[in-house]
């Protein structure tokens, strides 16, 4: 029993490149649908990413079933994407390019649905993420979706008490002149 718990079925080298292979062709793919995959997981989304772990099980593993194997994996993943992290993190255009830009969905506080359309969002999924944050439509200036699938809002200035001061007295003069 000992022996199939720590047996390797094909070598670390092979594991490494299996891995390595899956998590760029991942990467790649999670890049390509969008952030809108990351912004707002509905059912349809979670099933998938489900089954898309299973799928792929395989093709990191081959014929290797042994909990070293397993772990090795593990292992090499977690150190990959450390590297990528890191090195996203020192190169912006590769972040740039592995994540992307943020994308505007509101200006002026009006939303853009070019932007929705173009990242299947609908206006329902931006008003509830706003909602999320404690936000409302109306209550924001600009809305961004960020690369990493949230969404920055940017209020719409709060008036201070000079505008309400100075807009107190325009009412002013204006009943003053009736």
């Amino acid at each position: 029993m000992i022996h199939h718990l720590v047996h390797l079925g094909i070598s670390p080298w092979e594991k490494a490149v299996r891995t390595a292979l899956v998590y760029a062709a991942i990467l790649a793919l999670l890049r390509l649908a969008g952030k809108r995959q990351l912004a707002q997981l509905n059912s349809f989304d979670l099933v998938v990413l489900l089954l898309l772990s299973n799928v792929v099980q395989n093709a990191i593993i081959g014929p290797d079933d042994s909990l070293l194997g397993g772990l090795l994996g593990a292992v090499i993943l977690i150190a990959l994407n450390q590297v990528i992290v890191r090195s996203a993190f020192l190169s912006p255009l590769l972040d740039r390019v592995l994540q992307g830009d943020a994308t505007t969905v509101v200006k002026s506080g009006r939303i853009d649905e070019r932007a929705l359309r173009q990242l299947t969002l609908t206006r329902e999924e931006l008003i509830a993420g706003l909602r999320r944050q404690g936000l409302e439509l109306e209550d924001t200036e600009k809305v961004t979706l960020e690369p990493e699938g949230t969404f920055n809002a940017t209020p719409k200035p709060k008036p201070s008490l000079d505008d309400v001061m100075r807009k107190l007295n325009e009412i002013e003069a204006k009943l003053a002149t009736r």
